[in-house]
């Protein structure tokens, strides 16, 4: 994907990696996978959300690269990862273990942060012995791991069958999203941001989820209907840290709650007042200062443990 679709200047301009390269899954699914900062930095690794891509973290790798060894990778179908007939949180975990493997040395921990999907990624591997091998801690940001579309509130209406039978409709669409317009910029506002998001973070969305190719759009869409990772959850033994919007519709906080009580061993929950969806957009500084917190704490204290 040509980075033209997105902004090309401010915060949320994609930053030029300091090396790329390609990652191999289980199943022969290429996977785009960039490296920002110093090679010898402590590393951090970005999982992003349903038709987004590595674009979605331009702010956190703009200011963790300073310091911090930053690795973005496109899920299957997004971004630069090209797409697969394979769609399942499986795949999601097995994605996620090739990116670990082809960047981090032998026992290397990190923090590794999801949004959205990419949090259903974390948890899908929670099990999964490369991930436990190289995790430190964790960040998830805006995701759940069941119920998606019931507990959804893009529909303005009581919850039941009626509202869960019209989200799955929208969510699941195929039509083609077509140019980024006024209109386009204010339904994704309305179903992925706060009311108070600015101009220059709607414009960044909406040119990161109108590039994502309508068919990879609709058969992930189909994954996240079906859902049930709650297992992946209980399994998600490192410091674990949750934030979430209080104006999200597409997983609201009760998702964010719920994993907070699930979680073997986390850190806390912030839920952030008239953020929606797009945490690390809305509040890039939050979400960052999060992640600079959990490599402060977890990998320094490995790293001291294992001296």
């Amino acid at each position: 994907m040509s980075r033209l679709l997105h902004v090309d200047s401010g915060p949320y301009a994609p930053p030029a990696p300091a090396r790329e390269l390609t990652a191999v899954s289980a199943d022969g699914a290429r996977l785009h996978v960039e490296v920002h900062g110093p090679e010898s930095a402590p590393p951090v690794v970005l999982a992003h959300g349903w038709t987004c891509s590595t674009a979605f973290w331009a702010a956190q790798i703009r200011d963790l690269a300073a310091d911090h060894r930053v690795i973005a990778y496109d899920q299957r179908g997004h971004g630069r990862s090209p797409a697969n007939p394979t769609c399942s949180a499986d795949a999601l975990a097995d994605d996620l273990e090739a990116v670990l493997e082809a960047t981090l040395a032998p026992g290397e921990q990190a923090v590794i942060a999801g949004h959205s999907m990419g949090g259903m990624t974390v948890m899908a591997a929670s099990g999964r012995a490369a991930f436990r091998a190289h995790a430190a801690a964790v960040l998830l940001c805006s995701t759940g791991s069941s119920q998606l579309v019931a507990a959804s509130t893009v529909v303005p209406m009581r919850a039941g069958r009626v509202r869960t039978w019209l989200t799955r409709r929208i969510l699941g669409s195929r039509a083609p999203l077509g140019p980024v317009t006024p209109l386009a910029r204010r339904i994704l506002k309305y179903g992925t941001m706060g009311p108070g998001s600015a101009p220059h973070m709607i414009e960044a969305c909406a040119r990161i989820v109108h590039a994502c190719p309508r068919t990879v759009r609709h058969s992930w869409s189909q994954v996240l209907d079906l859902l049930d990772l709650d297992h992946g959850v209980r399994e998600l033994d490192v410091p674990t840290a949750v934030i979430v919007g209080t104006a999200d519709r597409l997983t609201p906080p009760t998702h964010a709650r719920a994993l907070a009580a699930a979680l073997p061993r986390c850190t806390g929950i912030a839920e952030l007042p008239g953020i929606g969806h797009m945490t690390p957009v809305e509040a890039p500084e939050l979400v960052t200062g999060t992640i600079r917190d959990l490599v402060r704490t977890h990998i320094q204290v490995v790293s001291e443990e294992s001296a």
